[in-house]
């Protein structure tokens, strides 16, 4: 008995191609990330032993910085991906990705991975909240608008990158306010 072979061209070799592609893509997105991370780690000195009259974060001053820090994100990252993401997503798609994908991931940054991470240097908490937050984002885009964003493995790869340049620059304004001591926690 002879099993029917299916065409190359056919929609379900394209899937496993463009899973493939995403799967490749990701890890990519998080090699980079990763990379970036440990280059800022490196450079701006973050993981020098902090200075003797600060203390570790207390949980209850966490749930105080958490909503002024999501309004902070959500002013950095929300204008990058109105202009970044696809143009098949409407405005109110792309607005809500902003909105919803940090309300996704910056708990777990703000409240979980501090405190997870409090006996080891700060470089160890900031690579991996930094690695955490863009390659979630990713997943949950991807899993929420995986028809909408278009079908083109191009573009999805530019989404991921627009939403990974987002947090970097959030991330960054983040660093700027607690070299400033604005409300530094971590």
């Amino acid at each position: 008995m002879r099993t029917a072979r299916i065409p190359l061209n056919s929609t379900n070799a394209r899937r496993r191609g463009v899973t493939r592609a995403l799967v490749a893509a990701s890890s990519r997105c998080l090699f980079i990330a990763l990379i970036l991370a440990l280059l800022c780690a490196s450079a701006f000195g973050f993981d020098l032993a902090p200075e003797p009259t600060r203390t570790t974060s207390r949980p209850g001053d966490l749930w105080l910085f958490l909503p002024l820090g999501y309004l902070l994100s959500v002013a950095v990252e929300t204008p990058v991906l109105l202009v970044g993401l696809s143009k098949h997503l409407s405005f109110r798609q792309r607005l809500f990705a902003g909105l919803w994908l940090t309300a996704c991931t910056y708990p777990v940054v703000v409240l979980v991975l501090p405190v997870l991470f409090s006996t080891l240097p700060r470089s160890t908490y900031l690579l991996a909240a930094e690695t955490f937050a863009p390659a979630a984002e990713c997943l949950l885009f991807w899993l929420a608008f995986r028809e909408r964003a278009g079908a083109d493995t191009g573009e999805r790869i530019r989404n991921f990158a627009v939403i990974v340049l987002a947090n970097l620059l959030s991330f960054g304004a983040g660093e700027l306010l607690n070299a400033t001591r604005w409300f530094g926690l971590f």
